[in-house]
């Protein structure tokens, strides 16, 4: 066995009894004291305990036997205290620690009789039956009986460590369902980036190829009509390439503005210079504030951008507002935009004003849209959204 692992056999029975000692205590208590005001947040300071012993047990496994548990899914815990009990109760990977300290105990108890007592009692017996002097048919059979279970002993370590490495795989990482939930997300994060990277690919293919070879026609039909005689250029000939130049200006107009809806240039450098273009445009005075201290993924930032620009278009078509306001802030990992107007407002999800839309494609990046418009106006809609995908 490695240094290492022999460390983690020895230190296994001292830990496990106090994993167990604090898992009775905390059951006990929070038990005893379940119908009390004081007993529920006992149990969760308990289990909140348990959780961070949890994470300390993995952290030693990965440093003594070199088994690397992925950790589990970090907690979001609402603010409030009512809250933070309820979450630490329902805490799920925190029931599934305070389970692998209780059931550490016995499986040390076992592995320290077949990998550290029965050898040692082997020894002592080989030892004895050599110069103990006891009759020749007993000391054969202890001698024997001490070889086998030396040679044993190795076989009897590796299973006991594969169960250890079991128990904590099964107990200690993260649950099924939040492997599943791990693996949709980063499929999700893959799309979102693969897709982002095409989008991109598709703008630069249609303002480098599209566009240029558009502009090219408009000179050369210039060109043409440069070269026809006045005569000419007031007969159908005339008449058709002026038709075809107008209508390769309206072509290439149209295609800008289908580049500039695929991906905005101002999202180049970020949310803080495209917003102030975004309202710059907008069909009333609109009131912008900035305040990021990091910058969003660009699919985040992309996600925002024409959400904002959804809502700036239903407050000029929809709202009859005459001005408006766009607060964006990065609030710890989360972006923060809250665009209200003084309008008529009466809007609500699912009204017909495009806010299903967009809370679709919030939730869509684990984003949440929340509408304040109360029938005698000023709207208010917050939208909440991850820094990181």
């Amino acid at each position: 066995m490695r240094p290492g692992a022999i460390l983690f056999a020895v230190t296994g029975v001292p830990l496990s009894l106090l994993g167990m000692a604090y898992c009775l205590v905390v059951l006990y208590v929070g038990g005893l004291l379940s119908l009390t005001v004081i007993g529920l947040p006992v149990l969760a300071t308990g289990l909140w305990g348990a959780r961070h012993l949890g994470r300390a047990h993995a952290r030693l496994m990965r440093t003594l036997i070199g088994e690397d548990i992925d950790p589990p899914a970090p907690l979001a815990v609402a603010p409030g205290a009512v809250r933070w009990v309820r979450s630490r109760l329902a805490d799920v990977t925190a029931w599934r620690s305070m389970l692998y300290l209780m059931l550490r105990l016995p499986l040390d108890l076992i592995g320290f009789v077949v990998t550290a007592a029965l050898p040692a009692f082997a020894v002592w017996s080989i030892v004895w039956a050599v110069i103990g002097g006891p009759e020749l048919w007993l000391a054969v059979t202890l001698v024997l009986g001490g070889l086998i279970v030396l040679a044993l002993a190795p076989v009897a370590a590796g299973t006991m460590m594969r169960l250890h490495r079991q128990l904590g795989r099964a107990l200690l990482g993260p649950s099924a369902s939040q492997l599943r939930v791990r693996t949709l997300e980063r499929a999700r994060t893959v799309a979102f980036t693969e897709g982002t990277r095409d989008l991109r690919q598709v703008e630069r293919d249609l303002h480098d190829g599209t566009q240029a070879q558009l502009v090219a026609i408009a000179m050369t039909l210039s060109l043409a009509t440069d070269t026809l005689d006045s005569e000419s250029a007031t007969g159908r000939t005339g008449t058709l390439i002026a038709r075809a130049r107008t209508q390769t200006d309206t072509a290439i107009a149209e295609l800008r503005r289908l580049i500039d809806g695929i991906s905005p240039a101002a999202l180049d450098r970020g949310l803080v210079h495209a917003l102030p273009q975004l309202t710059g445009q907008a069909a009333v005075p609109v009131a912008l504030t900035v305040e990021t201290s990091q910058r969003p993924d660009p699919v985040i930032e992309r996600v925002a951008y024409f959400c904002v620009a959804e809502l700036l278009t239903n407050i000029s078509k929809h709202s009859g507002a005459t001005k408006a306001s766009v607060d964006a802030c990065v609030v710890g990992k989360v972006l923060r935009i809250q665009v209200k107007d003084d309008g008529s407002g009466g809007a609500r999800i699912g009204a017909g004003s495009g806010l299903s839309g967009l809370r679709e494609r919030l939730t869509a990046v684990d984003g949440t849209l929340s509408v304040h418009s109360p029938p005698t106006g000023t709207t208010t809609v917050v939208l909440e959204m991850p820094v990181r995908i």
